[in-house]
């Protein structure tokens, strides 16, 4: 049947658009229900067809049963009439469309067979929208979470980087520290051995000063 073969392509057409797409999740589930969508317009269109034809070859095959019977009536009428000739053409009419019921029963049924698996088709499609539908949302959630994630992801790596360039700041301001303490300590010392050649010449001369005036005033103990 034409029909199904078209619906197998056009839903092995949607696989095939969301396998393309799936680089955006999001995207792919908005043009997949847009495809389903379209679809299943086509679908019920070709299914309300299958149904028509069925109705149609129905009403054919009760018009021919009601034919055949209405033929076998007016035979047994004309026979009631002794009309012979009468009743052997109705019953050649009933012949003739007697022979055509087999083929319409069997176009009927292939045509009621058609119909069914056209209306469980279009169901399924209908039940698979309607359950995309409801899942779009939860799927659309999930998928901002893992975005969001993906964030926090790249703004881990960033903190993890801040703090390596943190302790290499560290570890240069430590080296900084201690290049400080060695000049200060290198200036304590220098201060120290200056002070120390002031103090031993001031002594020097302190030393020499007391003699002097120690000499000064043996000498005017004398004069006296």
């Amino acid at each position: 049947m034409g029909i199904l073969t078209r619906f197998k392509d056009i839903m092995s057409s949607n696989i095939n658009a969301i396998l393309d797409k799936a680089e955006d999740p999001e995207k792919m589930i908005e043009q997949c229900l847009r495809n389903l969508n379209s679809d299943l317009g086509k679908v019920k269109s070709e299914t309300a067809a299958i149904m028509a034809e069925e109705q149609r070859a129905k009403r054919v095959l009760d018009d021919c049963n009601e034919e055949i019977a209405k033929m076998q009536t007016y035979a047994i009428k004309a026979l009631e009439g002794n009309n012979e000739e009468d009743a052997k053409k109705f019953l050649e009419q009933k012949a003739s469309l007697t022979s055509k019921l087999n083929g319409l029963q069997e176009a009927y049924e292939l045509s009621h067979s058609n119909a069914v698996h056209m209306r469980e088709m279009y169901d399924k499609l209908v039940s698979d929208i309607n359950e995309l539908e409801s899942r779009k949302d939860m799927i659309k959630g999930k998928l901002s979470v893992a975005k969001a994630q993906e964030r926090i992801n790249k703004m881990t790596s960033s903190f993890a980087s801040a703090n390596d360039s943190m302790a290499s700041f560290s570890k240069y301001e430590e080296m900084a520290d201690k290049a400080i303490d060695k000049a200060n300590a290198m200036a304590e010392l220098n201060r120290s051995t200056d002070e120390n050649s002031i103090d031993d010449l001031s002594k020097k001369y302190s030393s020499d000063t007391d003699v002097d005036a120690e000499l000064a005033a043996l000498k005017e103990s004398l004069n006296k």
